[in-house]
């Protein structure tokens, strides 16, 4: 219901946000949603554009906050401890996905300055080979603009696009090797739907 009567309208109408490929999502299954990451508003964009919920890492010291704790909980965020290691990490999205979430990993792991994915991390491979739940690749265009580093306050009206491409099916195993080809994979189709902008 927030996702509808709140964060939708206020993202048409202050970013102009496009959304392609809402056909591609599965509504139900296993699923791993991967992004490129350049704002602090992308789960916020990418967990409210698909049609089930998505739930994202967060870091631990966001659920001692009042107020936000409960938002962050509600879109279906789960805590990570800093310093917890990647282990850490990977068991909370696995748990999430076993609790019936699609769950949203940032393949490079934090922002970039053009939203491109350019050094990708092996940990959304390495849960799609435990759980076997494939990748469904999404770019999400111009939130960079949104929150430039320095600033105190969100700008509006920045065009924002989200396209989401077809599904990868999970790696058929878990060695190095097929896990970087799979991550790759992912950070090829993020990209190419990345570059073609607004």
């Amino acid at each position: 219901m927030f996702k509808w009567l709140v964060v939708r309208p206020l993202l048409y109408l202050f970013y102009q946000e496009r959304i392609y490929g809402t056909e591609n999502v599965p509504l139900t299954g296993n699923l791993i949603v991967v992004s490129n990451h350049a704002s602090d508003f992308d789960p916020l964009i990418v967990g409210s554009c698909m049609g089930r919920p998505v739930a994202f890492m967060a870091k631990e010291e966001l659920f001692e906050i009042p107020v936000l704790k409960q938002a962050i909980l509600a879109f279906g965020a789960y805590p990570v401890k800093r310093g917890a290691g990647d282990r850490a990490a990977i068991r909370a999205a696995i748990s999430s996905i076993e609790e019936g979430w699609a769950t949203g990993i940032f393949l490079q792991g934090t922002r970039t300055l053009d939203g491109r994915v350019t050094e990708p991390k092996l940990g959304a491979a390495m849960i799609a080979a435990k759980t076997q739940a494939p990748f469904l690749p999404i770019s999400i265009w111009g939130t960079e603009t949104i929150l430039p580093k320095g600033a105190k306050f969100p700008k509006l009206f920045q065009p924002v696009t989200v396209r989401i491409g077809e599904l990868i099916p999970p790696p058929d195993a878990s060695d190095r090797t097929t896990l970087e080809a799979y991550t790759q994979k992912c950070a090829d189709a993020i990209n190419a739907l990345h570059a073609l902008g607004r």
